[in-house]
């Protein structure tokens, strides 16, 4: 009856994991059902879920850049042409660039993507499910990985006790020893294949009703929101996605135009 303890380990490991992928998975439904209806994305929205923070504030840049109120150079520059913001996303950027009117892009994409109108439009999305709030789709694949891990360890335990001297033909009941470990092991393997089928998969910003909505946009052939979707790479502009992927060495001085 060695074994036992192994068991009780086994069924220990199996029962928490299990419990822990429950308890995310449940609260992962209760954001999902809290899924606003019939919400229509807005640019800075669908900037926000497809690449957090600083997807909103390059969406900006190019957006002034655009609309010639900021000129953007290829080496990594922008300087102010309009110093009057259209809404709040843009003042942030103006307030990011200083009163000098010309800043490198990095600390301005910095400056914008931690200012507070992006925290209250992510408040906004969370609020309408739109948005991962801070823990759930991270803890949902914890949870995942945890039962996993102890499916591992149920197995090694279950090896162990079918390998000890005298122990592998045992029975409780005329239960072989095998047995009681698979019933660990069952429930370990149950609970990941229900999370596979039932539990949908998260980005980092983005609800199962997020991708959705970003999936379904009428006006994805719009320039600015392919910025928004997928990124500056798919601006049209070459110059802009220049600027955006330029790296200064640290010694360089001149300042682009």
């Amino acid at each position: 009856m060695f074994w036992v303890p192994l068991l009780l380990l086994a069924w220990a490991a199996a029962g928490l994991s299990c419990g822990r992928l429950c308890l995310a998975a449940s609260r992962a439904a209760v954001q999902e059902k809290s899924a606003a209806r019939g919400h229509e994305l807005t640019l800075y929205e669908a900037a926000f879920l497809s690449g957090g923070p600083s997807r909103v504030a390059d969406v900006t840049l190019v957006a002034m850049a655009r609309a010639r109120r900021l000129l953007i150079a290829h080496t990594g520059w922008a300087t102010v042409v309009d110093p009057v913001g259209r809404d709040d996303m843009e003042r942030s950027v103006l307030g990011a660039i200083g009163p000098g009117g010309q800043s490198p892009i990095a600390p301005v994409r910095r400056g914008a993507a931690a200012a507070d109108p992006v925290r209250a439009l992510a408040d906004r999305l969370v609020t309408a499910g739109l948005a991962v709030p801070d823990g759930i789709g991270s803890g949902v694949a914890a949870a995942v990985r945890q039962v996993r891990a102890a499916t591992a360890v149920v197995l090694a335990l279950g090896a162990v006790a079918v390998l000890m001297p005298a122990q592998g033909r045992a029975a409780v009941g005329q239960v072989p020893v095998a047995v009681w470990f698979g019933l660990p092991l069952l429930l370990c393997v149950a609970c990941l294949l229900i999370a596979r089928v039932e539990v949908h998969p998260y980005t980092r910003w983005a609800s199962p009703a997020g991708q959705r909505l970003l999936g379904a946009l009428a006006w994805r052939g719009e320039e600015l929101t392919a910025v928004a979707v997928r990124g500056v790479r798919a601006a049209g502009d070459p110059g802009l996605r220049a600027a955006f992927s330029h790296r200064p060495h640290r010694e360089t001085t001149h300042r682009g135009h």
